[in-house]
């Protein structure tokens, strides 16, 4: 029987969960861009379904999570968790094969952004907004006329889900301990990617995609998110967020070193302005006591 009780603080120095979060952001940029060069050949889809496939896999034979020990409500919170993860990785992906890696990630990081500004504390949160839009307008250059208009609207509904997922992994993790949350999230997300992407890339896959995909899966998202809720185990919300924050430069710097994308000086500020907007917001935000599941 399964009843919420508070669940307890816990404490931990700075040093491993910070390591954490940054491994796990450099783990997801790396493995983005690695990902890219498999868009061409089973589309942004096909890849993204290939590596949430192996990335199930993987997890639910070293997680080996017991559905049937969690209640009704409980895995409803999981599939639909894993329906936006899904979501969220094949709009990531179409966006990415669209737009720079940077754009991208900076444009989603909107989402994220809107969470936490919603959840502000005091009227300082009200400034982020305004600055994390104007580092969109530089990044993105519309007076250019030179956007590409579907990544850059695959870019925002990704930052809708991005968002939904962040408040559906808090909900999940309080509630379902260790990885199995993810293990069994993640596969829900398998197949919903499978209906999008799984006939494309099956008809053009050969044995060196199916390993590939293995490595890329690790990359992300079975390392990276197996790290972030480790580190949030150890670490407030708040600090987790502004952590966060980095993504958009760390995409920045992998989108220049591994895909040669070449920011111009405008670009470069617009990043810095989100990283600073999100850093900001998270800051300024506050999460409410929660309950956490006990076994009696």
């Amino acid at each position: 029987m399964t009843v919420l009780t508070p669940a307890p603080p816990r404490t931990a120095g700075p040093l491993v969960p910070t390591a954490l979060t940054l491994g796990s952001m450099s783990l997801v940029q790396i493995g983005l861009a690695a990902s890219t060069g498999f868009f061409e050949r089973l589309s942004p889809a096909g890849t993204t379904w290939l590596r949430l496939s192996w990335a199930a896999v993987l997890l639910l034979i070293v997680v080996r999570p017991k559905p049937w020990r969690y209640s009704p409500r409980d895995l409803g919170g999981v599939a639909v968790l894993g329906a936006v993860s899904a979501g969220m990785t094949l709009l990531f992906a179409e966006a990415a094969s669209r737009l720079p890696l940077s754009t991208a990630v900076a444009i989603g990081f909107l989402g994220p952004l809107g969470v936490a500004v919603a959840r502000r504390a005091g009227r300082l949160g009200l400034l982020w907004p305004p600055v994390a839009f104007a580092g969109i307008l530089l990044v993105t250059e519309p007076w250019h006329g030179s956007v590409n208009a579907p990544g850059l609207a695959f870019a925002i509904a990704n930052a809708f889900c991005w968002a939904g997922y962040m408040l559906l992994t808090q909900r999940v993790a309080d509630r379902v301990p260790g990885l199995s949350g993810l293990a069994m999230s993640m596969t829900v997300s398998a197949l919903v990617a499978a209906v999008f992407g799984a006939s494309h890339a099956l008809a053009r896959m050969d044995s060196r995609d199916l390993v590939l995909g293995a490595g890329l899966a690790l990359l992300v998202p079975a390392l990276p998110y197996a790290m972030e809720m480790l580190a949030l185990r150890r670490m407030a919300v708040g600090a987790f967020g502004t952590l966060l924050s980095l993504e958009p430069a760390i995409a920045l710097v992998v989108g220049f070193v591994a895909l040669h994308q070449v920011p111009a000086l405008w670009q470069v500020v617009g990043v810095g302005l989100v990283t600073v907007a999100a850093a900001g917001a998270a800051r300024a935000g506050r999460r409410e006591p929660v309950a956490g599941p006990t076994t009696v």
